[in-house]
């Protein structure tokens, strides 16, 4: 559930509303004063949640008052519970006087996101569970199952526009619909639910209470709100810093072999602390190439796999928010390909030299080095339709986002940096570009995408510049860093696209063996069972030891000794190393023969041959 900000911001300007006659909200206002019902408001105050968000604060009277809502704000401001207290206090309320029926059809581009919103209904319901009912439908589910989950009339079904346009055939379970929420109404159409959405506006009765929640206001949205929407109220909270506050953004340019060792000092020298979402291009193969080159180093990381079940990713998700592991990588493959309308060059901003150019480690920038990279053709028929992780999915506490692959689209980078400072906190953001004269000097490393770098890195910097903010270059002393490349290329080499293929079949079957449809078919078959996890035993990269600890020659000033404290004190040799030193010598040759006649300067003779 995405966190609130405990005080509206008091120097925020009064925000208008376009079609209704509602005033800004007082920064003393409280969910007590939207007069819930109190099992909600001990949901709330279970989540320390003591004061709304402006689009709270500004949103939630007008859905209680039945009217029709267009709502755009920026990532991280609570949209999700803009729309669901509204929702379950009206359920709570037509509870006694109507009849049992799904009141409710909340929309999402994503499964993860469908995910998301089914555990903050959950959350939100907690006091009232037998009152209010919620499900999500899934596309793995048989249309048997789907028709016996909506025979129990939940009040609540979440889903994406095909399930649901689907699960329509199956029964007539929106003929009594109070309520449509359109998610991430900006996604919906760019992740190509145009058809669904057709047959979905003609299925709906007519007057349903519509809410769309946006973070962009496009022509998607504006054709969703007249295909949806009769005379909404428009609540447009467009502040200067809404995408993108608090947010320090840096970009460097380098080679895409740089690239690798670049992240490999900023995270093997802890100069990135706390939890790190790295994207990198439109490619499962790229993610796990970056995730086999950082366990050389000793590294851990965690990917997320399209390819892989919908619990899988959710549950990664969940870990990676509990801390488990910091650093997560991502593959972005629902990136927003739209109309830029930040279309241009902008002058680079004046670079922050320390003494003489040379920044201390915690500095690193901008760099000159080689290399650009191949791609492989997408394989969109393998992929997950409804995966996305740059928009929606709520990621905790994440204190940088890398941008190991440079997005395609300004769009997109506003919505990955998006990832962090979330709901008033801070961020930092770093995005490594493949200068034109860098492309395609290194193949092993290199990918199609990287061509079109400095293009797309000139829009966004314009985009920045439009909204008030800048995107700075990140300088360092590259000479720093020389000493580490030996074993950055020892550790590339070792990643090669068997051992890539090898560590993506190994976590499918790793998903197979945890399957519970496949537990009977293992049961009746064990030699499969056996098989698959003979197969997992295989390695999926060679690993070099050596690589995983760093030698104090190689560490800037202010970081000796870095290694040896993490480590810890391990000695040469056990305590009892001497103990049956002789037994282990000989353990398993077999009975010993007599020292006589092993040793030839006990058994010779030196006596004369007998004539």
């Amino acid at each position: 559930m995405k966190r609130k900000i405990d005080d509206l911001r008091e120097d925020q300007p009064p925000i208008a509303l376009p079609d209704a006659d509602t005033k800004s909200p007082s920064k003393d206002v409280k969910f007590t004063d939207f007069e819930l019902d109190s099992r909600i408001l001990t949901a709330i105050a279970g989540q320390s949640f003591h004061k709304p968000t402006t689009p709270q604060a500004l949103a939630i009277p007008q859905i209680l008052d039945g009217k029709s809502l267009v709502l755009r704000a920026k990532t991280g401001s609570g949209k999700t519970l803009c729309y669901l207290l509204p929702l379950i206090e009206s359920i709570l309320r037509s509870k006694e006087t109507a009849r049992p029926s799904t009141s409710a059809l909340v929309l999402v581009p994503t499964r993860e996101l469908a995910d998301q919103v089914l555990r903050a209904i959950e959350t939100f319901t907690a006091f009232c569970q037998k009152d209010v009912q919620a499900i999500k439908l899934s596309e793995q589910l048989p249309d048997e199952v789907v028709r016996s989950m909506l025979a129990s009339t939940p009040h609540i079904v979440v889903a994406t526009p095909s399930r649901a346009c689907s699960s329509i055939k199956i029964s007539s379970w929106v003929s009594n619909l109070k309520m449509l929420v359109i998610d991430e109404s900006d996604l919906i159409s760019s992740y190509g639910y145009d058809e669904d959405l057709t047959t979905l506006a003609a299925s709906i009765p007519k007057g349903v209470q519509t809410i769309l929640t946006s973070a962009t206001l496009s022509s998607d949205v504006d054709h969703l709100k007249k295909r949806f929407c009769k005379n909404p109220v428009t609540l447009d909270l467009n502040e200067p810093d809404a995408e993108g506050a608090g947010i320090t953004q840096y970009f460097v340019e380098c080679g895409e072999d740089d690239k690798f060792l670049l992240i490999y000092v900023l995270l093997k020298l802890k100069l990135i602390r706390g939890k790190c979402l790295i994207f990198v291009a439109d490619d499962v193969d790229r993610s796990y190439r970056l995730k086999l080159y950082l366990e050389q180093f000793g590294i851990r990381s965690a990917v997320l796999n399209s390819q892989l079940p919908i619990a899988s990713r959710v549950h990664t998700v969940q870990q990676f928010n509990q801390g488990l592991f910091d650093i997560l990588i991502s593959s972005d493959e629902m990136e927003v390909l739209g109309d830029e309308a930040d279309s241009g060059e902008t002058d680079a901003t004046t670079p922050n030299l320390g003494p003489d150019g040379q920044n201390p480690p915690e500095q690193l920038g901008s760099k000159d080095t080689q290399t650009a990279p191949p791609k492989k053709k997408r394989k969109s028929s393998r992929r997950d339709k409804d995966y996305g992780v740059s928009r929606g999915i709520d990621f905790r506490n994440v204190a940088i986002v890398v941008n190991f692959d440079c997005p395609s689209t300004a769009r997109s980078y506003a919505h990955r940096i998006g990832r962090t400072a979330r709901a008033g906190q801070t961020g930092t953001s770093l995005t490594m570009v493949v200068p034109s004269d860098k492309f395609r000097k290194h193949i092993p490393t290199s990918i199609a995408s990287a061509e079109n770098d400095e293009k797309t890195l000139s829009k966004i910097k314009k985009q920045q510049v439009a909204s008030g903010k800048e995107l700075k270059p990140w300088h360092f002393d590259w000479k720093t860093l020389e000493g580490f490349r030996y074993r950055v290329n020892d550790a590339i080499r070792a990643v090669t696209k068997v051992s890539v293929r090898e560590a993506r079949m190994r976590e499918i079957r790793q998903e197979l063996l945890k399957s519970d449809k496949l537990q009977r078919r293992f049961e009746e078959n064990p030699a499969e069972l056996r098989a698959l996890r003979h197969d997992g035993q295989l390695r999926s990269a060679r690993t070099q030891a050596h690589l995983k600890d760093v030698p104090d020659y190689l560490l800037p000033e202010g970081k000796k000794n870095l290694t040896a404290n993490d480590i810890g004190f391990v000695p040469m040799r056990k305590a009892d190393s001497h103990k049956n030193r002789k037994g282990r010598m000989f353990k398993g040759k077999g009975k010993r023969s007599g020292g006589r006649k092993i040793d030839p300067l006990r058994s010779f003779k030196a006596r004369p041959k007998a004539k």
